[in-house]
């Protein structure tokens, strides 16, 4: 045996065995490999758990089962989405209950089965987004908790789960006129980086939705802020190209649609071109975006170039110039949506269809109505083609302009470097880094903070040239553009090269004021524009230089976020801090951290619960013998009752229709009285879903330290001055009344002796301080510029950058209260 194949370790060759082969169930595999079901667990995965559920109604939608999606965001961080359609079956399944000697419904097997689903068959649903129908299991599972109620056949049932594990079996709650399926949950904190849902990302992904799917009714409310949206548009993506052209003119008024159906495929394709320099192309397949387009983007575009270059020829329209398919694509607004009832993706992430019929059909159909389409309305034809003209005139002006910077860098000596460039020493291009600086006095501090070894400075002077809505030629005529690219040296366009780039990280470094955001947002146009790849391959970043310094006797230190901040100063105020129950006993070290650590993950429960009008002090004289609050507020006409378990409000359901004689009906849309006084069978519940965090956390207060709930209320004054509990830390005392001002008071230690500055942004450091906080690697803070949504991205240019000045008003009204650190 030759060395190469000896076991290096032959005494270890009994540790592989049948014990080494684990057997994960459904649940514990998806909490386990979380990533493999939603992505990740930052915030990219925390709402794909929304659309999830979302997708799953709209899947009714498409099979005709649906009409209207209410999803709402709850001020306890939990989020619910509700459709009027089939509803979830609720009947016994046979095979499970046989399987698990119980009784076993349909709605749980939906909810815990891996393997099961209503998308395998095609028979259910002709065509779906979801094609492995595990999507809200992965919801399900990846929840703290997590509640589904089913409108079906006159009822209405619901059954509770936690971390995915069912809490009972499906209930019959009562009657009811409404169909469809309701599905709450709130994120599990102990899976997700973060759990705090954000409105625009639900908003965009709602709005796309109700336009590729015409007449669908989708309400979107958060509790939190008090914004509703309705999104409802009868013509669908005619609409939804009218919207992406909002912030700029179009050369022809009305949009060019056309639909049809061949071999199972239904498509539907509008556009409108407008006077701008790129092409704006959005494609789905069964609603799904496919940013990497795929086969029907293959068969539109290639329509569209055979359509136009044929029309442009019989009329004589090319005399001097030759048009390509890039021409004829620039400044076109282009929604592509197909349904396939078997689509074959590229990959998981469904980024680029395979089906090689469809391009034949869209190449056919599609071509077929636009040659006849420009026939019929010449002078929308031969706008479209002088546009065309001028693109590829341009296209040749950029041409010779990208030759002159290539014979200017050439004979220029040094390589060709911009002269105000301080390059860094360093000839690996791995290690080396660009900064991009606002101006040549920060680029002096830069100069003067910078690691010469590697990073490299190139001052920028004023504002670079808008490359959203000047022509490539222009663009390529400016002096500070040139200089990035001759600096960057992986040249441009089509002609990128990122193996002949001199730094791996190109790094935009300007003022958090308002000048350096603009600045900052013309030099991402201009790379999203003419270096999409070095975009693309994550070579662009922005800094983030740091919010606060802090100062104490010893040493400064710097703190990126509010959210940093709060921790560690409540971190250093329980590093010698003690709470005095005035009882005999005292609270300090490990235990002090564990109290505060629960006490705020309670707060913004309690302040939810305070939100909805019900004081804490009120609830908690509703609690039960074990210290739980209730969870369920019911109303059966003029009379309401308060429940503690699921357990407790079937037992009145149950005896209250004993007394009216028939099942009680279940309304949630509003509290129900009635009229004359006499008792009504109409059941209004209430779920206060923020009091599952409550119960939690009260739980966790009586086990670790004995606590009711009452130390988290203030008492009623006794005549006495003294203090319920002393928070200690040396010869410093404060005086509590109630343990949820703990938390606060603790923060307050920990800045005792220090003294903490909020920056506004890198103009107030000097040479030193800049190098310590933005410049150093072992301190720096640094956002990579991803591309997770190129249309999203180009609308938002089109909106901040564009022609129209409406459009970028309503965007600065509509965000105006979320600006943090405003420079006046």
């Amino acid at each position: 045996m030759s060395e190469a194949n000896q076991d290096p370790n032959p005494a270890g060759k009994d540790d592989y065995d049948s014990e080494s082969i684990q057997h994960l169930s459904d649940v514990d595999h998806v909490r386990l490999r979380p990533g493999m079901y939603v992505g990740n667990i930052d915030e990219q995965g925390l709402h794909h758990l929304v659309y999830e559920l979302v997708d799953n109604s709209i899947d009714e939608v498409m099979a005709g089962h649906a009409k209207n999606v209410l999803v709402t965001i709850r001020n306890d961080g939990s989020c619910s989405v509700e459709d009027d359609g089939r509803g979830i079956p609720v009947d016994r399944h046979e095979e499970e209950s046989v399987k698990q000697g119980r009784e076993v419904t349909a709605l749980e097997v939906v909810m815990t089965n891996l393997k099961a689903g209503g998308k395998f068959d095609k028979k259910s649903y002709k065509t779906s987004g979801g094609l492995h129908g595990i999507g809200i299991k992965a919801v399900n599972f990846l929840s703290q908790w997590c509640e589904v109620q089913v409108f079906r056949n006159g009822h209405m049932y619901q059954q509770e789960f936690e971390r995915g594990v069912p809490q009972g079996e499906a209930r019959r709650m009562g009657a009811t006129s409404k169909r469809g399926t309701k599905v709450s949950f709130k994120p599990d904190g102990t899976i997700f980086t973060t759990t705090k849902f954000q409105f625009d990302k639900l908003q965009k992904r709602l709005r796309d939705l109700a336009f590729l799917n015409n007449g669908v009714r989708i309400k979107f409310h958060d509790e939190r802020n008090g914004q509703t949206e309705e999104f409802h548009y009868e013509r669908g993506i005619v609409e939804y190209v009218e919207y992406l052209n909002r912030a700029t003119e179009a050369i022809h008024n009305e949009p060019v649609y056309v639909s049809g159906e061949s071999e199972g495929v239904q498509f539907e394709i509008a556009l409108q071109y407008v006077n701008e320099y790129t092409e704006n192309l959005h494609a789905y397949v069964n609603n799904i975006h496919t940013p990497d387009g795929g086969t029907h983007v293959v068969g539109f575009r290639t329509a569209l170039t055979r359509t136009l270059n044929a029309y442009g020829k019989k009329e004589d329209m090319f005399k001097d110039v030759t048009v390509s398919g890039e021409d004829f694509r620039e400044g076109l607004t282009v929604v592509i949506a197909v349904r396939v009832p078997h689509p074959q993706f590229q990959s998981q992430t469904k980024n680029r269809l395979l089906n090689a019929e469809v391009e034949g059909i869209i190449n056919a159909s599609f071509g077929e109505y636009f040659s006849k389409f420009l026939e019929e309305n010449p002078k929308v034809a031969k706008t479209i083609l002088k546009k065309a003209t001028l693109a590829a005139e341009a296209r040749e002006a950029a041409r010779k302009a990208k030759e002159a910077i290539r014979v200017r860098k050439n004979a220029l000596s040094g390589g060709g470097l911009p002269g105000k460039l301080r390059d860094c020493l360093s000839k690996k291009m791995e290690e080396c880094e660009l900064y991009l600086v606002e101006g040549d006095s920060a680029g002096g501090s830069a100069e003067g903070g910078r690691l010469r070894d590697f990073q490299a400075i190139l001052p920028l002077r004023g504002k670079i040239i808008n490359a959203y809505k000047s022509r490539e030629d222009k663009v390529l005529a400016n002096e500070e553009v040139q200089s990035m690219i001759q600096a960057i040296g992986a040249g441009i366009g089509m002609e990128q090269d990122l193996s002949r780039r001199r730094y791996n990280k190109v790094i935009i470094m300007t003022d958090a004021d308002v000048d350096g955001s603009h600045i900052r947002t013309l030099l991402l146009c201009f790379f999203y524009r003419q270096m999409y790849q070095l975009i693309t391959g994550g070579h662009v970043y922005v800094a983030q230089p740091p919010l606060f310094r802090v100062k104490s006797k010893k040493d400064t230190y710097y703190v990126q976020t509010e959210e940093e901040m709060k921790s560690q100063l409540l971190n250093k105020g329980l590093s010698d801090c003690e709470l005095d129950l005035r009882d005999g006993k005292i609270i300090s070290g490990a235990d002090m951290t564990k109290l505060c650590t629960t006490l705020a993950d309670m707060d913004e429960a309690i302040i939810a619960l305070e939100r909805r009008g019900i004081s804490l002090r009120a609830h908690a004289q509703r609690k039960d013998s074990e210290g739980r609050l209730p969870y369920y507020h019911v109303f059966l006409g003029v009379h309401d009752k308060w429940f503690v378990s699921a357990s407790e409000l079937d037992q009145f359901k149950s005896e209250q229709e004993k007394v009216a004689g028939k099942e009680l009906a279940v309304d949630e849309s509003a509290v129900v009285e009635a009229g004359n006084g006499k008792p009504s069978s109409q059941l209004h519940i209430t779920e206060l879903h923020e009091v599952r965090t409550i119960n939690s956390g009260l739980a966790e207060l009586k086990r670790a330290f004995g606590f009711e709930i009452d130390v988290l209320i203030p008492q009623e004054r006794t005549g006495s001055d003294e203090a319920r509990y002393v928070l200690r830390r040396g010869d410093h005392e404060t005086d509590l009344q109630d343990l949820r001002t703990l938390v606060g008071a603790v923060r307050d230690l920990g800045q005792k002796g220090l003294t903490v500055t909020r920056f506004k942004g890198l103009g107030e450091m000097n040479a030193e301080e800049l190098r310590e906080t933005t410049l150093d690697p072992a301190n720096r803070t640094l956002l990579k510029v991803s591309m997770r949504d190129a249309g999203s991205a180009d609308d938002m240019f089109r909106v901040l950058m564009g022609e129209k000045v409406e459009p970028r008003r309503e965007f600065i009204e509509r965000h105006a209260l979320e600006v943090r650190n405003l420079d006046v």
